[in-house]
């Protein structure tokens, strides 16, 4: 079972080898940026520009027909319908005068909610881009595993196959192979659950990428971020501040409270009452050919001035202000909080790269040396590799903690292209 699950390891390595399609990180972010979910978002922008060319426009005019003093009661005459009949037929245009300046007024709502609608697919593509980092991390992240976690099976391997001979040669008793058997199934099981992870870790990545090609073949085409770079980065409040009026949710809830303005300013429009002006051209035979009635038409606002529309308006710019507020507080939190787990992070990866994991190399390195010659249990040993393995996993966690903490700070803070270039140093 155990050669079994080596060969098939190994066949899975070469065929991922055989088939290396490179993956940089500026092809996920520029993939994510065109996935489903943004292709929605540019849904909504563009439903937002047509409402934009609803409201720019004055009211229709109205074209009008209508016959009317028709005599049941002595008839209408004999002759022609349309000249000798006694039926007064009239033609008209009517045409509504909007006041209070109702047409800009919702035009500039409906632009404001464009702007909106621009600045959430902005933050939508900044959320993408987030996500796909971070997964383009942890798929990193298990190749590194798979790699770490082979090696380490080889070695239990190799051992494994060292104490038979071992055993053979009386040299070593049948527990303590037995105890290294286990060792080595235990390791062959770990590179299968870090495969598994490997796949569904690329699974992931192609989800949100829809990139073309079988996930497996892919191979990682950067390397981790620079631990010096990301210590030069500042985080005054000042600059914390400049990040947040930068950020396009903190901009497109501003751009909602102009509208809720607009809508303000539109319900109060509607105490100036819309005057109709009209005029029709009628034709009554046995009086005259050419008869004009001219029309004015408007609301009388007796008992009501719009009350409940002002209100409801006044109400939604509150709450836009409101929401401004609320998403202002959100993106300083989340800033903040994103800072505070990257300088974590990156103390957390520099102290495993300079001292712990360097320590773990060496103690390993001096057990595998001191059991060779026979001045080192078995059982001592086993803790020194099982002590190495789980502290390459932790550095490993701790680096991409430090990546995906750094890639997303640069990301809600910098232009994409930028960003990349950065963790690319």
């Amino acid at each position: 079972m155990t050669f079994l699950g080596l060969v098939l390891g190994t066949s899975w390595l070469l065929m991922g080898a055989a088939l290396a399609q490179p993956l940089s990180l500026q092809q996920t972010l520029d993939a994510a940026a065109v996935n489903w979910d943004v292709a929605i978002t540019k849904r909504n922008l563009q439903a937002a520009q047509a409402d934009v060319v609803a409201a720019n426009r004055a009211p229709l005019p109205v074209l009008s027909a209508k016959t009317s003093q028709i005599d049941l009661q002595h008839g209408i005459g004999g002759g022609g319908l349309w000249q000798n009949k006694r039926i007064d037929k009239s033609v008209g245009l009517d045409w509504t005068w909007e006041r209070g300046d109702k047409r800009l007024l919702r035009t500039r709502g409906s632009e404001s909610l464009v702007t909106a609608s621009q600045r959430d697919l902005q933050d939508n593509v900044t959320q993408q881009h987030v996500s796909a980092l971070a997964l383009y991390y942890d798929w990193m992240a298990q190749h590194e595993r798979l790699r770490a976690v082979q090696s380490i099976a080889d070695s239990a391997s190799q051992l494994a196959r060292s104490a038979l001979v071992r055993e053979k040669a009386g040299d070593l008793s049948s527990q303590e192979v037995a105890r290294i058997q286990i060792e080595s199934h235990r390791a062959q099981a770990d590179v299968r659950t870090a495969q598994l992870g490997l796949e569904t870790a690329a699974l992931g990545l192609a989800q949100i990428t829809r990139l073309p090609g079988n996930p497996r073949a892919w191979q990682p085409a950067n390397t981790w971020p620079s631990l010096q770079n990301s210590a030069a980065a500042t985080d005054t409040p000042s600059q914390v501040e400049a990040w947040v009026d930068q950020r396009p949710s903190v901009m497109a809830a501003q751009a909602r409270v102009t509208a809720a303005q607009a809508s303000l300013s539109l319900a109060q429009a509607q105490k100036k009452s819309d005057i109709t002006w009209g005029g029709s051209a009628d034709h009554f035979p046995g009086t005259s050919n050419r008869l004009l009635e001219l029309r004015m038409q408007m609301p009388l606002q007796w008992g009501y001035g719009y009350e409940g529309e002002i209100a409801r308006a006044e109400a939604l710019y509150q709450q836009a202000q409101e929401w401004l507020e609320k998403t202002r507080l959100g993106a300083r939190t989340e800033l903040l909080t994103l800072v505070q787990a990257w300088r974590s992070a990156s103390a957390r990866a520099e102290g495993y790269d300079k001292d712990i994991l360097p320590q773990a190399i060496r103690v390993a390195q001096q057990a595998e040396l001191a059991y060779a010659k026979g001045a080192l249990s078995l059982t001592d040993l086993l803790d020194a590799r099982r002590t190495l393995k789980a502290t390459q996993l932790e550095a490993l966690d701790a680096r991409n903690e430090h990546a995906r903490a750094w890639g997303a700070l640069l990301l809600l803070t910098r232009p994409a292209a930028e960003s990349v270039m950065v963790l690319s140093q």
